[in-house]
């Protein structure tokens, strides 16, 4: 019997079509659904998941619950779970908990309760999912042969509890994957972030002064399409080769202190908390809008922002106004969470293709590989990437060159 707590389960249908909208644009994962599906190779495993409840990740689950396994999923994000989605996977027999504008309390709650499932495998979204079972529920691990991380964020929490040696299972860094950071990290957010923060205000980017805190792979894409877009862009960050990468792509580079007097837009793509604090709001124009699309709501002070308001509106969906004691206002959108899942949809199916087929191999790789591998991050294998990459090629149409054999030759000579 299917285990859930959704919205609404009669959103079922509405879900039904919008998933396979997603099916129809994710060629890759449905390619890997088809070759596994008869030999079923996930038969009698328990994955749990902690992801957002997209269009997207329902693809994913369709594609585990093809190769036999039994299926739990929470929310990542208690404001990204689109609930029609919810129900139609609670149909399809995904024991879902997700609902979208969950509580903390019950966001933690659906963490906990898709971790008691006992999992074989894990799968996550940020960190939250592997951390609780580290810190509540440590008893499961014996049984996890492994797990898998799909966000920067959530890796390097993984690291550290490596470091500290207390990791108690092996995890797959799915964010590592080249077919994942360098297409979902730069191209779906870059544009999702640009859509959710379109769809949240309405305003016109050309001509406004756009500044973007972290020059990694999303910070990267996110500039590059803001200024696709008309915008001048400014980069803030604290590692001096991205700095210096930043300044050779042609963006303006500077502290937030002296940023925070120009922007319009603020966009926060770290991974870190309190990235624009007081400050630097005390410094920001009129009408100044604050984004994040890093991870979770701590990059934005949230926490300042509302000690100096001495007001606080709601103008229209995910976009709330801040008077200050001087008259100026601030605005931030979507609660301080990522602007790309909460005001938008997130990333674009064909570039979650890539990063959900990744997702797919490494429970396939977790499987086969359980008790061989020791409690540490691991990357993506090689040539998984590569078997990725070569399918996306493939059902875009495009061909590439092939080495010789004599050029094989060349390069793995020492002459």
């Amino acid at each position: 019997m299917v285990e859930f707590k959704v919205k609404d389960v009669s959103l079922a249908r509405e879900g039904r079509v919008i998933i396979e909208w997603a099916e129809a644009h994710m060629p890759v994962l449905m390619e890997l659904r088809r070759r596994y599906s008869g030999e079923k190779p996930l038969a009698g495993v328990t994955v749990s998941a902690c992801l957002h409840v997209t269009k997207e990740t329902a693809v994913l689950a369709r594609t585990l619950k093809a190769w036999g396994a039994e299926v739990y999923l929470a929310a990542s994000n208690p404001l990204s779970t689109q609930d029609h989605v919810a129900a139609a996977l609670v149909e399809d027999g995904v024991n879902v908990f997700a609902w979208r504008g969950m509580s903390s309390e019950e966001y933690f709650w659906a963490i906990e309760r898709v971790a008691s499932a006992g999992p074989d495998i894990v799968i996550d979204d940020g960190g939250d999912l592997h951390v609780t079972i580290h810190e509540k529920l440590p008893q499961l691990a014996g049984k996890i042969w492994g797990g898998t991380e799909e966000t920067t964020t959530g890796v390097i929490r993984l690291k550290a509890l490596e470091r500290a040696g207390r990791l108690l299972y092996p995890v797959i860094a799915v964010n590592d994957a080249y077919t994942k950071f360098l297409f979902d990290n730069r191209y779906g957010t870059g544009q999702s972030t640009v859509d959710g923060i379109l769809r949240a205000t309405n305003i016109l980017i050309a001509g406004k002064t756009a500044v973007v805190a972290g020059y990694g792979w999303v910070g990267r894409g996110i500039a590059m399409r803001l200024r696709g877009m008309g915008a001048r862009v400014i980069v803030t960050e604290v590692d001096p080769i991205r700095a210096l990468e930043a300044v050779m792509d042609g963006f303006e580079v500077m502290p937030m202190r002296e940023a925070a007097r120009r922007g319009d837009i603020f966009v926060t793509a770290t991974g870190n908390r309190d990235v624009i604090r007081g400050e630097h709001i005390e410094l920001m124009k009129d009408g100044a809008i604050l984004a994040n699309a890093g991870h979770f709501n701590v990059e934005i002070s949230i926490r300042d922002l509302e000690s100096m308001a001495v007001s606080k509106r709601r103008i229209r969906p995910y976009l709330d106004e801040y008077r200050l004691k001087d008259g100026r206002r601030i605005y931030l959108l979507a609660e301080g969470r990522l602007v790309n899942l909460v005001a938008a949809e997130g990333h674009p199916s064909e570039v979650m293709d890539m990063s959900f087929a990744n997702q797919a191999l490494a429970t396939l790789y977790i499987k086969r590989n359980r008790g061989k591998l020791e409690p540490r991050v691991y990357r993506v294998p090689e040539e998984q990437d590569r078997e990725v990459a070569s399918l996306k090629l493939k059902v875009m149409g495009v061909e590439i060159d092939t080495l010789t054999p004599e050029q094989k030759e060349y390069l793995s000579s020492w002459k």
